[in-house]
């Protein structure tokens, strides 16, 4: 009998520190790693680079469905899809039911089936643990304060030398929060069986060694 994939899901807020997180677990136990916001930033950009709206259900389905999956292993070389613009967009189009729909099959094939014969998979993003993978083993909800995430996000858009002000990258955040956890299709909000990782006051290193006390131990008590 062949054991299914070992599958971490890794949920939360934007700037929540779940990214990083999520990267070094992956390294951590040699699992393969799938940053699902960046499916959702490249079909927002994709939409604004044809000079449309993500808000439009029509255009934003479109983009989902000529989507490349091949291009998931690159698309973290587009430094358009790590700017606050693309961060709004995916937000948006993350609310449309047919763009969920449209990405759901290429992230459930992920966990099933992880690529370069990896035995496990580690996936990051809003709605991993409710929707995506509810039979994730381990399942982290990571947060911290609108004002933490608003103050890291307002310094990573400073050293890629984008203006910004620390105001107006809070205000955003709020309103993407705001926007993210009333949509009635998967919102961003822990599964009942996650542990919550709150960041607040973590450095990330700190946040990434929790992260593994409590991945190690969920694992172990798995076995």
């Amino acid at each position: 009998m062949v054991n299914s994939p070992t599958v971490i899901a890794i949920d939360g807020p934007s700037a929540s520190g779940k990214g990083t997180i999520a990267r070094k677990l992956a390294q951590h136990f040699s699992f393969a790693h799938l940053d699902t916001g960046l499916l959702y930033r490249a079909v927002g950009m994709a939409v604004l680079r044809s000079k449309g709206d993500p808000a439009d259900a029509t255009l934003a389905e479109k983009a989902a469905r000529g989507l490349d999956p091949t291009h998931i292993f690159i698309l973290a070389d587009d430094d358009g899809l790590r700017s606050d613009e693309a961060s709004v967009a995916a937000s948006k189009v993350a609310a449309i039911p047919s763009v969920r729909a449209a990405l759901l099959k290429f992230q459930k094939d992920f966990c099933a089936a992880p690529p370069s014969g990896k035995s496990g998979a580690v996936l990051d993003g809003r709605d991993i643990g409710t929707v995506i993978a509810p039979e994730a083993v381990v399942k982290i909800f990571v947060t911290a304060s609108a004002e933490a995430r608003a103050e890291r996000r307002f310094k990573e858009l400073q050293g890629r030398g984008q203006n910004a002000t620390y105001a107006a990258v809070l205000a955003d955040m709020k309103e993407r929060d705001a926007r993210d956890a009333e949509r009635s299709i998967a919102p961003t909000k822990p599964a009942p069986d996650a542990v919550i990782l709150d960041t607040t006051e973590m450095t990330a290193e700190q946040a990434f060694q929790e992260a593994v006390r409590i991945a190690s131990k969920t694992l172990a008590a798995d076995l």
